[in-house]
């Protein structure tokens, strides 16, 4: 279920768009397999009365795992994260929607965690850091996240190259705008050149 072109604004370009990490439903599709191996496996080693509880009680499980199951696969059908020249959008929900968009201009830091399970599955939390009301956002379950970092920081630099890079509106100011742009510049994101440039316009 793609992201619908029919949302990107006039001159947006996507440039990602994912479901989570097979990880999503893993721990519920494993509790599904368990079950009807640990089921079969008693129904082996029981007879009688034994035989018919088991049956029951392992149906029963059996069939409450899959209905876990299927919602979390459904679930991680309509759950996307998208990163396009102007936004990162992540949403999620087929009747009921939610999600969070974040403007490429606000965006001040870009990380990502991973555990060391997590790196031998391939997923992590990618960590959006924004001058807007809500400065944290945490995106679980992405996959390859150190490669959606760098994405998000290619959407950055499509953004300035539309010459539209003057920085989100700040809760200090000048000050904090001046701070991020020197954290742009640390990591490489723009060059000095550009850091001055935008400096010199927020002085102005």
């Amino acid at each position: 279920m793609p992201f619908p072109t029919k949302n990107l604004n006039d001159g947006e370009q996507l440039m990602l768009d994912v479901h989570p990490h097979w990880w999503y439903y893993g721990p519920a599709a494993l509790f599904l397999a368990g079950s009807m191996v640990l089921t079969t496996f008693l129904l082996g080693k029981t007879t009688g009365f034994l035989d018919t509880a088991v049956t029951y009680l392992g149906v029963a499980t059996i069939i409450v795992a899959a209905a876990m199951c299927l919602v979390q696969v459904v679930k991680w059908r309509t759950t996307y994260f998208v990163v396009t020249n102007q936004r990162l959008i992540d949403r999620q929900g087929v009747l009921a929607r939610s999600g969070v968009e974040i403007p490429v201009r606000s965006v001040d830091n870009v990380n990502f965690t991973q555990s060391i399970f997590e790196r031998l599955i391939g997923v992590g939390k990618i960590v959006i850091e924004s001058g807007g009301a809500d400065s944290k956002q945490v995106i679980p379950y992405v996959s390859r996240p150190e490669e959606v970092q760098k994405v998000i920081h290619d959407s950055i630099h499509k953004f300035r190259e539309m010459g539209d890079f003057s920085g989100a509106p700040s809760f200090s100011g000048v000050a904090r705008e001046l701070e991020r742009l020197e954290a742009l510049r640390d990591r490489g994101t723009i060059t000095d050149e550009e850091f001055e440039a935008q400096k010199r316009r927020l002085l102005d």
